[in-house]
Parts: structure tokens; sequence; C-alpha cells
């Protein structure tokens, strides 16, 4: 059985393990309606309740098509977290995004004002067919996303999207507001000038990476802000010893980063650990962190995800990996 985190200062409780939509949106037809179906139900049946998504994720076939799912279980017993930042619009008033391979006829425009956040919620609440979403995130104001842009989108959404979220907040239409990015430092900026729940942190805290233990999750802790942990296998580097599949942040990962991962995959083997269970455990050993979010494209990779995080791993995997400086300790 899965176990629960709070969320934050919320009454929110999610599941240690969530459900990570970007999947049924941005591979698009690689998958049927009937298929999402399948994966859906069978992660609720398995005792998830945390559900992910995003206007982003197939130009919102995800967002659609997680909602027609969802709609069939009890609202009160799934919690949902959707994101804000990205306006849907015509083909010709913005741009597709290259990495989603649906055929929904509509684009993407950023739009991180004050009025926008509204018409976003809206907008999403239509295509999930819900009545509310629990966690409502800004999406990608880092570095990472917008380049030598971010200062201005910064600005923009310090002033504009995140007042909203606050505002929404306290008129009880979401439950919890934070940022879903790629990047720390920008969530720690954030901390520091707006009241936040939690943040959608992907591959940054990972067997990987752990400079967030430094200063950030610490700085969490104290300010008791959760954090959720998508891209628990840094993209696929961290899921795979096949070359050709082992991507990070999306892209073939560097020879020095696969060669980390190797390492770090046949120290798990050694002590008779399956690595992807390792990923998936390591950041829930951490206080700061919530749940973690694989994205899942399969009923198999559900079931799989089920048992990987209720494996065992002996406390010997972690003292090795640390000892061999592969992977820094918890305490």
């Amino acid at each position: 059985m899965l176990g629960n985190r709070t969320i934050g200062r919320t009454d929110i409780e999610v599941t240690e393990l969530g459900f990570g939509g970007a999947p049924l949106g941005a591979i698009g037809s690689r998958i049927t309606d009937d298929d999402v179906d399948n994966i859906v139900t069978r992660a609720h049946d398995g005792g998830v309740r945390y559900f992910d998504t995003a206007p982003l994720y197939g130009h919102g076939l995800s967002e659609k098509r997680l909602g027609s799912v969802l709609r069939g279980f009890d609202r009160d017993e799934f919690v949902l977290s959707s994101k804000i930042g990205r306006l849907l619009v015509p083909l010709d008033e913005g741009q597709r995004n290259e990495m989603m391979r649906d055929d929904e006829p509509v684009a993407v425009r950023y739009d991180y004002s004050y009025d926008a956040v509204k018409r976003s919620i809206d907008e999403s609440l239509t295509r999930l067919g819900l009545d509310r979403i629990d966690i409502a995130l800004c999406h990608d104001i880092d570095v990472w996303t917008h380049g030598d842009d971010q200062p201005g989108i910064f600005d923009t959404a310090i002033k504009g999207a995140l007042l909203a979220l606050r505002d929404l907040r306290e008129q009880g239409v979401v439950r919890a507001i934070g940022l879903g990015v790629n990047e720390w430092l920008v969530c720690s900026r954030v901390m520091d000038l707006i009241d936040v729940d939690c943040f959608l942190l992907a591959g940054r805290f990972t067997l990987l990476e752990q400079e967030p233990l430094d200063t950030f999750l610490p700085k969490c802790v104290d300010r008791n802000v959760s954090i959720i942990i998508g891209g628990p296998y840094n993209s696929g580097i961290l899921a795979t010893d096949d070359r050709r599949f082992a991507t990070y942040d999306y892209k073939p990962s560097s020879d020095e980063l696969y060669e980390k991962a190797q390492k770090i995959r046949r120290m798990c083997e050694a002590h008779g650990v399956d690595p992807r269970a390792a990923a998936l455990q390591y950041p829930l050993r951490h206080p700061a962190v919530a749940a973690v979010i694989p994205g899942v494209r399969s009923v198999a990779e559900v079931e799989q995800n089920l048992e990987l995080v209720a494996a065992e791993i002996p406390p010997a995997l972690w003292r090795d990996l640390e000892e061999h400086d592969l992977v820094r300790a918890i305490d």
C-alpha cells in the first residue's frame, strides 16, 4: 500500500508515488484513448491518488485524456495538479512545442500575467471536465526554458501570475500553489518573495544530482514547503544501460554522465537492487519530498513503478553509494 505525505502546511495528502501525465499527451497517437483508460485505471487500482498534468503536454491532450478517466472516480479521493503560464491559442497566434507529438489544432503562447491565470485555470477545467484543480503550479519560469529572456519572464510572473495564484488560493479556487520547473534556483528565489506550498522539481534531485541538498532542501524543510520530484530517472539515463536511450534532460547524455549512471547501476545490482527502484526511492528519503511522479505511457510501466517503489532496499546500498562518491547521503 502506498504511503501518504502532506503538501506543505495544507491539508492535501498525496501518495508517495504519483502519476506523471505528460506522456498521455506528448506521445499523441502512439497511445490510444483506450490505452489511457487502462493506464490511469491501473494506477488508481494500484493506490495512486496523485495525478499531474499541464496544458503543454500534448497541447491540452493530456488534460483531456486524464480528465476523461478521472471523472469516473470519487473526486474527493484523488489530488490533481495542473499548470499555468502557457495559454492554448489558435495556430496562427502561437507556436507549437516541437517535443509534443499530438495532433491538437492549437499552439502555445506564454502568458504569465495576472489576468491570464484565471483564464488558464478555467480552460484547463473545461478540458479536464472536472470541478477543481487542487494544486496550481506556475510552469517553467526558469533559465532552462527561457534562456536570456528569463529575467523578464520571472519579473512578470512574480508581479502577475504568482500573485493571481495566491489570490485564487485565498478564494478557495485552488488549495495549493507553487512552481513546476527544471531548476531549483528559481524555486529558492520565489520562496523568498511569495508564500508557496510546493515545487514540482524535474530532474534536479535524483541519484545523479544532489546539489539541492546543500541549501535548498534544508530551506524547504525550515519553511514547510514540499517538493514533488518529476523526472526521477533524469529523463531516461537512470532507467537504462542502453547508450542509445540514455537521455539526460530529454537529450543524448554526455559520456561523463552516462558512465556515472552506469557505476550507480552496477553498485545497485551488486546489492540485488533494481537501479530504477533506487532512483524512485532515493528522493523520498528526504523530509522535504512529498512524492515522486514518473511519467508513464503503458500499463506495464504503471505496474513496474508500483513494484519498484515498494521494493526493499538494504541500507548498505546507500552507504556504499556514498562511500564511493556516487550518491550523497541523506541524514
